[in-house]
């Protein structure tokens, strides 16, 4: 083995140990001494080739987010052929779907977004923009292929659709937990009719009253 490749396999070695800690604990919890302690890593070769623990807990992050970012662009792809309604719905499971089976990649993703450490939090954002470009174009391509409502405009949609797309994981979860069947079908049908109050809301407008009173 080359000295290259036993550094890599150092490096890959330490990164593996760093995000089963972070994607654990999150980041308060994690310092250098639990890396080493923890995965059998001298401290002579963790500081050889990392200072401390936030250049480890962004490589981490890094990671998740190059990989997210693969799943989104793929994903894209496969929308082409599908209707509005139904790529939009694979949308807001998409993240989801991701992390299913990832929980420490889960871990670090809701420390970075939703508690970053404050002296990271604009390095966190710089590596995050990539992913929130995407989404946009993702989400602009989606509703450029929908049937609006004639008040409003497209872009505005897109605004509305991005801002809410972090809390809906936790809307339809909560939505779920409230059906009495637990069987695939079930839940799939569940997320559908939650999305369907997102998307088209709840109330009749005026102009559909005056058509349902008339029969038609």
């Amino acid at each position: 083995m080359t000295q290259k490749e036993r550094q890599e396999r150092s490096r890959q070695e330490i990164f593996r140990a760093a995000m089963e800690e972070f994607g654990t604990r999150g980041y308060e919890e994690v310092t250098m001494e639990r890396i080493c302690s923890g995965h059998g890593i001298s401290k002579g070769m963790m500081y050889h080739y990392y200072s401390n623990k936030d250049e480890l807990f962004l490589l981490c992050v890094a990671d998740t987010f190059d990989a997210l970012e693969a799943y989104i662009r793929q994903e894209s792809v496969n929308a082409e052929g599908q209707s509005a309604f139904d790529a939009i719905k694979d949308y807001f499971l998409l993240r989801e779907r991701f992390f299913e089976g990832q929980p420490q990649r889960k871990r670090v993703f809701e420390t970075a977004i939703l508690h970053p450490p404050k002296h990271l939090a604009e390095q966190i954002q710089q590596l995050h923009r990539p992913i929130m470009e995407l989404n946009r174009r993702f989400i602009e391509g989606i509703v450029a292929r929908m049937t609006l409502r004639k008040d409003l405009d497209p872009q505005c949609v897109a605004w509305y659709l991005e801002s809410i797309e972090p809390v809906i994981p936790s809307v339809i979860q909560s939505f779920l937990e409230k059906q009495s069947s637990r069987d695939l079908h079930a839940m799939l049908e569940a997320t559908r009719k939650m999305l369907d109050l997102i998307l088209l809301g709840v109330a009749r407008q005026p102009a559909e009253e005056k058509t349902a009173e008339k029969g038609c």
